[in-house]
């Protein structure tokens, strides 16, 4: 059975993302353009590049165009969820590797945001999540022991909001967020491999449960080559 002509017009666009004809962020050629270099219908033309949209090669954006898609991870915000989670979402598979793990009397900040009493410790977490034994995400953690005892190396090593729900039947309700560009010091430059030179994404939140008890705090730092954060406005009334 022959190959349609629409996958062999998908197959040669793709063959031009491979090898830089086309190029990342960057829209294609016009359906009209397209249609006449294959001397193909602009059906058959819209299917190929829909094949390719299926795929996550290409992305359309409304009243702009069809450009080639970035590689980088699109992180959303709305949605709160474990990086395990998310990788797991995207058929990456993540690797947790917790660099630091102490029980540790917590700063005035700390304590402010867990809204946690005087004298009470928490524990600190330090992890570098990789995927492909590449570094995507360094994360620091601070949880409070009186409602973790049990918390350990190893169940750090996995899916922290696995072992929240999973394990401890507790129900996470949300999270507060607030996304600032920075610098990376030296050793977060180390963690995630990159120059400290190069802007990175820092994202402070604290999480709540159902009940809104705050149950963690941490420090986030994206690869800002690896990573971008979308958001959708709408006009009031809209």
């Amino acid at each position: 059975m022959s190959t349609p002509l629409y996958r062999k017009i998908a197959g040669q666009l793709k063959e031009d993302i491979t090898n830089g004809t086309l190029r990342v962020g960057e829209a294609i050629p016009t359906e009209a353009h397209l249609s006449n270099l294959y001397k193909a219908s602009r059906v058959t033309i819209r299917q190929a590049i829909q094949t390719l949209v299926e795929e996550g090669l290409l992305e359309k954006v409304q009243g702009s165009g069809t450009y080639v898609s970035e590689k980088k991870i699109e992180h959303n915000i709305f949605e709160l969820q474990s990086f395990t989670e998310e990788m797991k979402r995207l058929n990456k598979t993540p690797v947790n590797r917790v660099i630091d793990f102490q029980l540790t009397e917590p700063s005035d900040q700390i304590k402010r945001m867990l809204q946690i009493p005087e004298g009470e410790k928490v524990f600190y977490v330090r992890r570098q999540r990789l995927v492909d034994d590449v570094p995507y995400v360094l994360e620091d953690t601070y949880l409070p022991v009186s409602m973790f005892p049990n918390l350990s190396y190893q169940i750090m090593s996995g899916s922290k909001y696995d072992y929240i729900e999973k394990e401890k039947g507790m129900k996470i309700k949300e999270s507060f967020q607030e996304i600032i560009p920075i610098l990376p010091d030296e050793d977060i430059s180390k963690f995630l491999e990159v120059d400290s030179n190069l802007p990175i994404l820092k994202v402070q939140l604290y999480s709540i449960f159902q009940d809104s008890t705050v149950f963690e705090y941490s420090e986030i730092y994206f690869k800002s080559d690896e990573y971008k954060f979308t958001l959708r406005a709408s006009r009031p009334g809209n």
